[in-house]
């Protein structure tokens, strides 16, 4: 049997172990501590923004968002159709109702014109929405100008969730520099890693520090406990920080060898009949999180879409008998059983998308031999 090869694993640059011991022999083992600090500091640093804060989680750090923007049952709230439940979710629990907006074609990030199109309804109907939550799709950004244009014209906030973006750029800005917030994530599958864990950033540094505050069951400055409001155990812990920290230190090179596995990806499966690849935006650069494809056969996408395409399906089964994980493209929310009856502008494009796309192994330490490995499944899948 052939050494398995994952979708998308860590990739430790080496200094990672070291300041997890020198965590360790600091004794800050708990939540909090001079690593938490430190990766803070380094992170907001590198967005060139004013101040970020280290949580246990991206979700953790859209619910703390969400409490911040008082969200509640009887308010709407928009968000990308085409991303994972988690950028939704928190403000679903929080009894919010979901309207979700279809991907542009040419970027399969939120579509500027279909949210045009929804706040002129919310607007015309006295409905806006308490935020929209645009999401950086597989390592791209999304359309910053645009959707903070019109974000801005009707004064509602823009949350980008970058979960999936660290390292992209719009035209000069980094990933998630737009909008009121950015959300970020350093689960084991993403561009870094600190095993598991999030970070929120704006550029309103007092919105950082109440998030900041509430992490921590929002203790009050006092020796005793004392609370004004409830806060969370949302905090990170100091020991994966000091990962968080080795690992921003090698982002380049992690994105740089994502960027060589596209390539190698895109050189040898060039020509293979009804096979593409995630188009990239014209106005920024990617960092090919992971490598998507997409099998468009003249099976046309069914009415109501459940399942990936046969097609699609094959060539997993395919790649699973040579031990190569992949995976599906995100199943659009508007699809989920959970959100059967929330509305969604548009939904083709998402749909589409879903049905014909794959996640191919895109780890930062796949070696040439394992692209030719995956390459090979993939050609005689589809001769």
């Amino acid at each position: 049997m052939n050494s398995r090869i994952f979708l998308s694993p860590p990739w430790m640059g080496g200094d990672e172990r070291k300041l997890v011991e020198a965590a360790f022999n600091s004794n800050y083992v708990a939540p909090c501590g001079p690593m938490v600090d430190q990766f803070e500091k380094d992170f907001a640093a590198s967005l060139k923004r004013p101040d970020a804060c280290a949580l246990s989680s991206c979700t953790a750090a859209l619910d703390l968002l969400c409490h911040e923007l008082n969200i509640q049952k009887g308010d709407t709230v928009f968000c990308s159709d085409l991303t994972f439940v988690a950028s939704i979710a928190p403000a679903v629990q929080r009894g919010a109702t979901p309207v979700f907006i279809d991907s542009d074609k040419a970027t399969w990030n939120m579509n500027p014109d279909l949210l045009a199109e929804a706040l002129e309804d919310a607007k015309r109907k006295n409905q806006l929405p308490k935020v929209v939550i645009a999401v950086d799709l597989y390592g791209q950004c999304c359309d910053y100008d645009r959707l903070e244009t019109l974000c801005a014209a009707v004064d509602v906030p823009l949350i980008i969730d970058s979960a999936e973006a660290l390292g992209a750029t719009y035209q000069q800005r980094p990933a998630g520099d737009a909008g009121w917030a950015s959300v970020y994530s350093f689960n084991g599958n993403k561009i870094i890693t600190t095993s598991g864990g999030g970070m929120l950033s704006s550029q309103d540094r007092a919105l950082v520090e109440r998030a900041r505050k509430r992490s921590q069951q929002a203790r009050e400055k006092h020796i005793w406990y004392e609370h004004a409001e409830l806060g969370y155990n949302y905090r990170m812990s100091n020991i994966l920080a000091a990962i968080g920290v080795g690992q921003l230190q090698i982002l380049p090179e992690i994105i740089r060898r994502k960027q060589q596995i596209f390539k190698g990806y895109q050189n040898k499966l060039a020509g293979v009949p009804g096979l593409s690849f995630m188009p990239e935006a014209a106005y920024g650069k990617a960092t090919r999180w992971l490598t998507v494809i997409t099998l468009d056969s003249d099976t046309r996408v069914p009415a109501a879409v459940a399942t990936p395409s046969q097609q699609v399906c094959a060539l997993m089964a395919a790649l699973e008998r040579e031990n190569i994980e992949s995976r599906p493209v995100w199943k659009p929310m508007h699809l989920q059983p959970v959100f059967q009856k929330a509305k969604v502008y548009g939904g083709a494009v998402s749909e589409h998308t879903f049905f014909s796309g794959l996640c191919l192994p895109s780890g930062a330490g796949l070696a040439l031999s394992d692209i030719e490995r995956v390459c090979y499944s993939v050609l005689r899948e589809c001769e």
